[in-house]
């Protein structure tokens, strides 16, 4: 069975890239190997408060040059931090896909300082919705057996239109992250009430925080920093 998560909103702490237009919530940037070396106490600095950091993509690491730096260099200079997974569909089951990312990275502990595994849905679909979300079944209670915490579901609202479509167990049960940028009220995907993260500007629109060099994906937790801080902890 799928474990109900909710978690209630507000805050209002501005995002460093442009305090005319951040929307409240408590500022996170989401990095991978484009980013390189990030310089995370400047990072912490400019209001970053948590991060998610790519750790694998398929049955792939390409950030394994950079991931150990990023990811004990947040937690170092405290920032809360995960680990997200891109789905390739093509590439392997849902099942085989989620042990790889805990075993690269992907894992959780109740310390705190650790945000449950995130699972990047966006790219290309499954063959059709009802295979997509076998996959995504697969993954989702595949990693819930191995760390004990329900995975982060990163998507836009029309990739989860198309792909997905209604999936009231799911959407009713799992954290989203919504990718939905140029806006200042992001769609939320039907079945679910409300958001827990929203990415709300790309790096390549002109995301920029202080420690990281070039653009970065902006994001806001809908809470307070004790709320992200109680999720960490499961």
């Amino acid at each position: 069975m799928f474990t109900i998560i909710a978690l209630l909103l507000v805050a209002a702490v501005r995002t460093p890239a442009d305090a005319a237009t951040a929307p409240s919530g408590v500022p996170g940037v989401d990095v991978s190997n484009y980013q390189g070396s990030v310089n995370w106490a400047a990072v912490r600095n400019a209001g970053v408060r948590w991060t998610y950091i790519l750790a694998t993509d398929g049955l792939n690491t390409p950030n394994r040059r950079y991931f150990a730096g990023q990811y004990n260099g947040a937690f170092n200079a405290g920032i809360i931090r995960g680990s997200y997974h891109y789905a390739r569909f093509s590439v392997s089951d849902g099942t085989t896909q989620a042990r790889y990312f805990v075993m690269h990275g992907g894992g959780w502990s109740p310390d705190g300082m650790t945000l449950p595994g995130a699972l990047d849905l966006e790219g290309r679909c499954g063959a059709d919705p009802a295979s997509t979300r076998r996959w995504i079944a697969q993954f989702l209670n595949e990693y819930r057996r191995t760390t004990r915490r329900d995975a982060v579901i990163y998507t836009t609202p029309n990739w989860w239109a198309t792909c997905v479509g209604s999936w009231p167990q799911v959407t009713s049960r799992f954290p989203l992250w919504i990718s939905n940028t140029r806006t200042t009220r992001p769609r939320v995907p039907s079945g679910w009430g409300y958001y827990t993260m929203w990415q709300w500007v790309h790096g390549e629109d002109g995301g920029r925080v202080s420690g990281v060099t070039g653009g970065v994906d902006q994001n806001v937790f809908n809470g307070t920093v004790n709320r992200l801080q109680a999720f960490a902890r499961g």
